[in-house]
């Protein structure tokens, strides 16, 4: 007949069942997918689809998903009623939170007198613009 886990836990040391009871904890906060989120926010795929404007059978797609774009990762997250941290950890370094990305900037105009400029003006030599 095998043990019973809870037989097993009582057999542990005290110092190793506090670190059990915390990894418990660490993994009772984590989710495995999508879907797991989806439902941890207590929403149905159906209303996930109407908040995105896309039918149902595209939320089962996202969920499935291995690789997505941040930014639909982003908007399936907030249709959830969420917001999407994006951190970066570095060896030595705190966490960093990376606030935007790709923010999309209109490029200044650029001028032909500035390019000339910027390589060093007009009267540069052609041996010299060269080398």
């Amino acid at each position: 007949m095998g043990r019973k886990l809870d037989d097993l836990i009582a057999a542990l040391s005290e110092d190793r069942r506090e670190r059990v009871d915390a990894r418990f904890e660490e993994l009772r906060g984590e989710v495995e997918s999508l879907g797991d989120l989806r439902r941890a926010a207590g929403k149905a795929q159906a209303e996930i689809a109407s908040v995105l404007k896309i039918k149902q059978p595209s939320v089962s797609k996202i969920e499935k998903q291995a690789d997505m774009y941040l930014s639909t990762l982003k908007s399936y997250v907030e249709a959830i009623g969420g917001q999407l941290e994006l951190v970066v950890r570095l060896p030595s370094r705190a966490p960093l939170r990376i606030e935007r990305l790709g923010d999309v900037v209109a490029p200044k105009a650029v001028s032909v007198r500035s390019v000339k400029r910027a390589a060093g003006g007009r009267n540069r030599t052609k041996a010299a613009r060269a080398g």
